[in-house]
């Protein structure tokens, strides 16, 4: 399921060192995803402040003090154009998991594309705002769906030794993709025509086409494969993956190892969403809560009652820069924020490198208390900063920008990547498919609910809230509430294997993972079959 470098099983081509390219080449193509939904976001921000744009798709007005082009769009029609993407991809990871299973891992994605090019297709060729919004939504369903299927194709296909950071080439190419939608937007802004707008929007063909393409001639997940009886075309597709031969023993003892796998599910049973939520000796439904919020808050920004584990929590406010940041820039006085955006995407793109990195390094708990604790400070001096400088003064102008980009930073080398690996690693076996759905349903559904929320929090236009850059206050808190839910949700999982997840869940809390971890470490691997076999008689006790 989506979002996790331990999604399914133990990967392919793990105990074959002399070819471990070939598995992370195969797998690694599929990232190529993560574009078109960073391109997508990044583009949106861009071309609603086009002068084009706005004279197609708003009404001229007099207030050049706000609307430096002479047209604009209302409030709700900038939240609906914005918001609906979301919309689209809410339901679109909501049917990835069947779709996945029906037509297969790779084709699931070829489909993706088509999907999301239709939406593409109605954008470009749109002269008024209902088959624009319309146009988003396919796009928006495209993009659920890969978002769901490419890190389950990945996480099925890489080698487990390097699954993690695999996966975390997802989130690297979705800050790709916002980097390129920046400079193709700063590169046709100041055309006079409908071309303007288009170009950047029709770009997306391209990449809706690469993958597809690529996708056509990659192999089929070996354990799908293997789960529908496909034996032979899984032997195929292995060794493609892993370079050995079909004839190879190392090959057969990787399918053996899909196969055991695959029975101990069949053991388990079928398994409801209500599943999800049990409050047993395995903490399932603490896991699925923190799965369910972790995705939530590594995308969205609101404020948001959650009476399941925390009593008022709000996400941090990274996609606000990248969806609303040409606005913000504007109207904070920057001359020039198309370059401005594009730097900070700079900074986004290269920072989630170490992320990569030092997921595996320092640890995934570390890394998030760090980023949250990091973000909080960096929107408490933006705010500051924003509310008591005047817009004629350059060097708090450049202060402003380097604390955003500072506060990018942050976020692109720990809660960008680490929220994918924390969500692929710590569910059951029995609950994960579902539990991982819900958690990247739950990524769209708060971020439709703050990019709708945004303009009129931040807007002057009557009705809306006008707090423009104060509203960094109340993300400031809401970061420091991201601390505390790490601290007391977020184990440290760095090494461990799966059983030894769902054991550490069994015996500690987040709290003292720590401590339980090293002494995981320190006795080595467990026998998997005691683990299974303990989760059997549990999820059976508790249907009887």
């Amino acid at each position: 399921m989506p979002g996790g470098p331990s999604a399914v099983g133990e990967g392919i081509g793990a105990n074959a060192p002399k070819n471990k390219m070939a598995g992370i080449a195969m797998t690694a193509f599929a990232a190529f995803g993560g574009i078109l939904f960073g391109y997508d976001t990044g583009v949106i921000s861009g071309i609603k402040e086009m002068k084009s744009w706005l004279r197609q798709f708003g009404s001229a007005t007099d207030d050049f003090a706000n609307h430096t082009t002479g047209f604009a769009i209302t409030s709700s029609t900038e939240s609906l154009v914005v918001s609906i993407l979301s919309a689209g991809t809410f339901f679109g990871a909501l049917i990835a998991a069947p779709t996945a299973d029906y037509i297969g891992r790779k084709w699931g994605i070829v489909l993706s594309c088509l999907v999301f090019s239709i939406g593409v297709a109605m954008q470009t060729a749109s002269t008024a705002i209902p088959l624009f919004v319309a146009g988003r939504v396919f796009a928006g369903l495209g993009v659920g769906l890969v978002s769901c299927i490419i890190p389950m194709y990945q996480s099925e296909c890489s080698p487990k030794w390097i699954r993690g950071a695999v996966v975390s080439t997802y989130q690297w190419a979705i800050t790709i993709g916002l980097l390129i939608s920046a400079v193709v937007n700063n590169a046709t802004q100041n055309r006079d025509d409908a071309s303007a707008y288009r170009l950047p929007i029709a770009l997306q063909f391209i990449w809706a086409a690469v993958l597809a393409g690529g996708m056509a001639f990659a192999p089929e997940s070996p354990r799908w494969l293997v789960k529908g009886g496909r034996d032979a075309d899984a032997v195929h597709a292995m060794s493609r993956l892993t370079g050995l031969k079909p004839t190879d023993p190392e090959l057969e003892v990787e399918l053996d190892a899909i196969r055991a796998n695959l029975e101990a599910e069949i053991a388990l049973g079928e398994s409801s969403y209500a599943d999800c939520f049990k409050f047993n000796q395995s903490k399932i439904a603490l896991r699925s809560l923190t799965g369910i919020f972790i995705q939530a808050w590594q995308q969205v920004r609101i404020i948001f009652t959650a009476q399941l584990i925390l009593a008022l929590t709000q996400m941090p406010w990274v996609n606000f820069i990248f969806y609303y940041g040409t606005t913000f820039f504007l109207r904070s006085g920057i001359s020039n924020p198309f370059v401005i955006t594009i730097a900070t995407n700079i900074v986004n793109v290269f920072m989630t490198l170490p992320g990569m990195w030092g997921v595996e390094r320092f640890g995934r708990r570390r890394l998030l208390l760090v980023g949250a604790i990091g973000m909080c400070v960096c929107e408490y001096i933006v705010a500051i900063v924003a509310v008591t400088i005047s817009v004629d003064n350059i060097a708090g102008q450049k202060v402003l920008i380097a604390i955003v980009c500072t506060y990018i930073a942050f976020f692109a080398s720990t809660w960008g990547p680490i929220a994918w690996v924390i969500t692929g690693e710590i569910f059951p076996l029995q609950i994960r498919a579902k539990a991982m759905s819900l958690s990247i349903a739950s990524n769209w559904l708060w971020n439709f609910a703050i990019a709708y929320a945004t303009p009129y929090l931040v807007n002057k236009a009557p009705g809306s809230a006008g707090l423009e850059a104060k509203v960094f206050f109340i993300w400031g808190t809401t970061c420091f509430c991201c601390i505390i839910f790490t601290y007391f949700c977020i184990p440290e999982t760095k090494g461990l294997s799966l059983e030894q997840i769902d054991l550490m869940y069994q015996n500690t809390t987040p709290v003292k993972s720590l401590e339980y971890r090293r002494r995981l470490v320190a006795e080595g691997p467990i026998h998997p079959e005691k683990i299974e076999l303990k989760d059997v008689h549990v999820l059976s006790d508790e249907k009887a």
